[in-house]
């Protein structure tokens, strides 16, 4: 008898020991042994590139459960605005969050170090899977006088600078409502001017959506303008521009402007813009919108024309549209010279990831972001509603003899919005609502795996097969190309801007005040002449953008992006 008490005492603090094991991994056995952190906790991730505020839910969230028992508790100021301001406030309490993902140009990962903001990483990293970038990294804490690993650099490449980053699509173009552009019979287009009564043909012929909807050229939301009008800024990437600064710099090195002169690209796509809402083209909304709900309006074909194609792709060419020959394609515009980023082999310093110093468990965030740079995490974290990464195995993709494939529920997710309902034992809810919400790409999208398969499921031999909808076949045979990229560089149409690391010299404070008071003018007056009720007050208005931001010291900092944009391109590692 006493030993069946004994016995039976036993048993039960095993049981107990048992579920005290599991309850911090999400009550799962098989989970057990992948989450050895007991205590659950919320981390505040202050993430300058996402588009989402709150908790990150749905499967994504599941799985950082599951392997991390924490929470992603996700502030940015893309949402709250005032992203300067909110970084000040935030670093003047000594607390910019738990986990950061930020710039690190121009001395800010420095400011930061000075600060005592961040948490040193080294002792962590020493063994961690994600020293196979120990070059990028390294690189990128050399410029912080203090020893010590701080942050991590993005989209980081084991490719030449020369080769482009991007995979099947470039970054930036000019995409439309392909189906009505054949209904127009392909007219052709020399400029990108050209497609201004193209679109309002189409305008003309669709003027509401099939649920009554009008219908415009173009859509634009506020979220992401920084030293300009983004929206502007975005066409300027079609003639072989990117911003630097208050600088665009052309991908070859052959021209530099000041965005604000009569005769930049950035003041073209102004008139562009102004012409377009002249004609009834530009929605309305775009004043008050953000970036969800411009997205809903192109998922609804309220909109024809897309600057990005994960923009018009990712939310109107589902499998439906596509098979009926709807949806966005590149349009054939002759004089295009797409800008795209050369790849970079010490990562992207423009966007990087970092721990607080005041982060309950430091240890554990630094876990996590090594996972971020595994296969698993590229799969997970880059995983979107199109042309991506794959997500989890054994739900949206499986490995075959040939390769990797997508699953039925894989293909449903990619090519029809995203609504489908994700399995309980995968976290429930829809694949879209459990997407990760950080935005934050660990390495480029023409990267391979450590089993030697491309991340991005578009790049799968398996994935291009499946291609053979309505609207791809007409495409193709009107293009003579099978991709997108494979026809701008038949046709000379792409900019490689050669991913090369360089690093700017630190902005004084002055210099930052001034870039302030400009890029907010810029901003501002920038949205007025999109909207000017005419061209008289549209060149009025460039005036008066002209003599303010001149007035607030603009040429001192044209003068530090010009020198540093010039230096860029020509930095040889």
């Amino acid at each position: 008898m006493i030993v069946k008490i004994r016995y039976s005492a036993i048993l039960f603090c095993l049981a107990v020991l048992c579920a005290m094991r599991l309850s911090g991994c999400g009550g799962e056995e098989e989970k057990a042994e992948e989450c050895p952190y007991e205590d659950f906790i919320v981390v505040d991730v202050f993430d300058f590139t996402a588009n989402y505020q709150g908790i990150q839910s749905g499967w994504f969230g599941k799985v950082v459960r599951e392997k991390f028992n924490m929470e992603l508790n996700i502030i940015t100021p893309n949402i709250t605005k005032g992203g300067d301001t909110l970084l000040n406030v935030r670093a003047a309490a000594g607390n910019i969050g738990d986990l950061i993902i930020c710039k690190g140009v121009n001395g800010q990962l420095q400011d930061m170090v000075n600060a005592g903001l961040l948490y040193d990483m080294e002792t962590d990293l020493y063994d961690k899977n994600i020293m196979k970038y120990r070059d990028a990294i390294e690189n990128l804490n050399s410029s912080v006088q203090q020893n010590g690993i701080y942050a991590i650099p993005s989209q980081v490449s084991v490719n030449e600078p020369d080769v482009p980053s991007e995979g099947s699509e470039p970054i930036y173009g000019p995409y439309i409502r392909w189906d009505l552009y054949k209904e127009l019979g392909y007219p052709e287009l020399n400029t990108l001017e050209d497609l201004l009564p193209v679109l309002k043909h189409m305008q003309a012929l669709h003027p509401v959506t099939e649920s009554g909807e009008r219908t415009y050229g173009f859509s634009f939301f506020k979220e992401w303008d920084d030293n300009m009008m983004n929206a502007v800024k975005q066409p300027c990437c079609i003639y072989g521009y990117d911003e630097y600064g208050v600088v665009l710099a052309k991908a070859d090195g052959s021209d530099y402007q000041s965005i604000i002169d009569d005769d930049s690209v950035y003041v073209r796509m102004l008139n562009f813009y102004y012409e377009a809402n002249q004609l009834g083209l530009v929605d309305p909304d775009s004043v008050n919108q953000n970036y969800e709900g411009c997205f809903e309006k192109y998922k609804k074909g309220e909109i024809f024309f897309s600057p990005w194609p994960w923009l018009g792709k990712s939310a109107f060419n589902t499998l439906a549209n596509m098979e009926q020959g709807k949806g966005f394609m590149l349009a054939p515009v002759k004089d295009m010279q797409i800008y795209s980023y050369g790849c970079y082999p010490y990562g992207n310093q423009d966007s990087i990831i970092a721990v607080g110093s005041r982060s309950a468990d430091p240890s554990r965030l630094v876990d996590f972001i090594d996972w971020l740079y595994s296969d698993e995490g590229i799969m997970m974290n880059g995983a979107n509603l199109s042309g991506a990464t794959a997500g989890p195995e054994g739900l949206t993709w499986e490995m075959g003899e040939d390769g990797p494939y997508l699953t039925d529920f894989g293909i449903e997710a990619f090519y029809n919005g995203g609504e489908i309902e994700v399995p309980e034992e995968y976290g429930s809810g829809t694949w879209s609502s459990g997407i990760s919400q950080l935005n934050y790409k660990p390495v480029v999208q023409c990267e391979k795996s450590e089993e030697g398969f491309y991340y991005y499921y578009d790049l799968w031999d398996s994935v291009k097969a499946l291609d053979t909808s309505a609207l791809a076949k007409d495409w193709k045979d009107r293009m003579g190309a099978n991709t997108t990229m494979e026809y701008l560089q038949q046709n000379d149409m792409l900019l490689v801007a050669p991913g090369t690391l360089y690093t700017a010299s630190v902005e004084t404070t002055e210099e930052m005040a001034i870039r302030h008071q400009c890029k907010r003018a810029i901003q501002e007056y920038s949205w007025k002449m999109v909207f000017a009720p005419d061209r008289q007050r549209f060149e009025e208005l460039l005036d008066e953008m002209q003599a303010a931001v001149r007035s607030y010291g603009y040429d001192i900092i044209l003068e530090y992006d010009m020198m540093h944009a010039k230096a860029k391109n020509s930095f040889v590692p």
